[in-house]
């Protein structure tokens, strides 16, 4: 039992259930190499990781602005009630990031709005923006990747998100179930959201499909779209 974790949580799903979460989380995950860009964006989200990998790699020089983008959600709102983007920039002044390095967008409730509004303030500061570093929850890179490359084609991006393998995720968490349920629910979208032009396709290997059947048969199914 590490971390004071309590055994029921380690053992809510199989082994062969956890081998298929693993192949999902892998795939959800770009491996960019970072790189300095003209600008980062710190995804909203329930994950204060997500800001405190912003300001890790703000601090190693690799790039001059960060926007946190986000509003609230159901799902944010107890854990962040003035917003995502507001936490998120409290938490990076108190790891040293300075206050001119930060913009906030706060009314964005989605990825494909984290994206459009965030461009149009780093436009407003006059900040020319050829290379990005889209920040996420490690399960949500390729989603992101994919909505930036819809709409923001001619940015290069590179995605980063903090780094943590699948077992420690979970115990960040606390809920085996809850996180293979996000798991599932990311891929569903970066499977369907091409379909609807919310991002370009992806492809899907067909061992991570499998992976992704078998998990939403043994229902896996809370964060699906319309769920």
């Amino acid at each position: 039992m590490s971390q004071g974790v309590p055994v029921q949580q380690q053992r809510q799903i199989t082994d062969e259930q956890f081998h298929d979460a693993t192949l999902i989380w892998n795939y959800h995950q770009m491996g960019h190499e970072v790189r300095p860009c003209s600008a980062a964006i710190g995804l909203g989200s329930h994950d204060l990781g997500v800001a405190t990998t912003a300001a890790d790699l703000y601090r190693a020089g690799l790039f001059p602005v960060l926007v946190f983008s986000g509003g609230n959600s159901p799902t944010t709102r107890a854990r962040f009630p003035r917003g995502e983007a507001v936490h998120y920039r409290d938490h990076a002044l108190a790891l040293s990031v300075p206050d001119e390095a930060i913009l906030v967008e706060s009314k964005a409730a989605n990825t494909g709005q984290n994206i459009t509004l965030s461009r149009e303030l780093l436009s407003e500061a006059g900040v020319k923006v050829e290379s990005l570093l889209l920040i996420s929850k490690p399960y949500m890179e390729r989603r992101s990747y994919a909505t930036c490359r819809k709409l923001w084609p001619e940015v290069d991006v590179v995605c980063a998100s903090e780094p943590l393998e699948l077992d420690d995720y979970i115990k960040s968490i606390g809920d085996e179930k809850l996180v293979v349920d996000m798991l599932v629910g990311d891929l569903q979208r970066v499977i369907e959201y091409p379909k609807l032009d919310f991002a370009v396709a992806q492809d899907v290997p067909g061992d991570v499909y499998d992976a992704y059947e078998r998990l939403l048969g043994a229902g896996f199914d809370s964060r699906l779209i319309n769920s």
